[in-house]
């Protein structure tokens, strides 16, 4: 039976987020693209990712690349490369959805929140690209290293965007993976998500845990999927 699920780009799909969002996808039976600056690197990242459900073998390209081959672009970039990368990208999205899961970290101080001037990194990213794209921000609380465990995951993810149809896709893609996305209104509403990633990293510093998420109360019968 052919594939009819979207292809996902991971921009940023060599590092830790991205990887662990690849390795998730490719297993519940997407095609995925890893974009990175490096086309052999992704490659190689590629390589190390086993895709099942049907999904065809994982790729690796440069970001241009991988961005133009995909329905739907994910991007999993530090904060510093924010900008510049979706500069890079803007005309390969061109009428795609855009999944921002980038976070204003600004090391050293990295549980300090602190927000850009424009309001939040998904506000960036939809004022640069404009009408070429629907920016639906996601992925700001989820842990990494939870991702990449390949296990349970028992919080839930936040979404964003100023397109009610583009944030139920996105939904559907993080439901796909084992993990409850609540559509949490515009774009405008993303500063709360980022904000509380340094919340998070603050808290896991004080008590000595690694990956603290959030969850959703007080969905009627527990509220398994919103």
């Amino acid at each position: 039976m052919p594939n009819d699920r979207p292809t996902l780009a991971l921009i940023g799909g060599t590092g830790a987020l991205g990887s662990g969002l690849a390795m998730r996808w490719a297993a519940a039976g997407y095609p995925v693209i890893l974009g990175s600056r490096s086309r052999e690197k992704a490659e190689a990242a590629a390589r190390a990712i086993l895709p099942a459900n049907g999904a065809p073998p994982v790729r690796g390209d440069d970001n241009i690349g991988a961005a133009r081959a995909a329905d739907i672009v994910v991007l999993a970039v530090p904060f510093s490369n924010h900008v510049a990368i979706l500069e890079e990208i803007k005309d390969a999205v061109l009428g795609k959805i855009v999944v921002d899961t980038v976070v204003p970290l600004v090391p050293p101080k990295v549980s300090l929140v602190q927000l850009p001037a424009q309001g939040s990194a998904a506000q960036m990213a939809q004022q640069l690209l404009g009408e070429r794209a629907q920016v639906v921000s996601a992925f700001h609380n989820v842990g990494a290293a939870k991702l990449r465990a390949g296990g349970a995951i028992d919080s839930d993810v936040l979404v964003f965007g100023n397109s009610r149809q583009a944030r139920d896709v996105v939904i559907a893609l993080i439901r796909a993976i084992g993990i409850r996305g609540i559509d949490a209104g515009p774009i405008a509403n993303s500063v709360a998500a980022e904000a509380l990633t340094s919340v998070l990293i603050g808290i896991n510093k004080r008590y000595k845990m690694d990956g603290a998420g959030i969850r959703i109360t007080g969905f009627p019968g527990g509220g398994s999927d919103a």
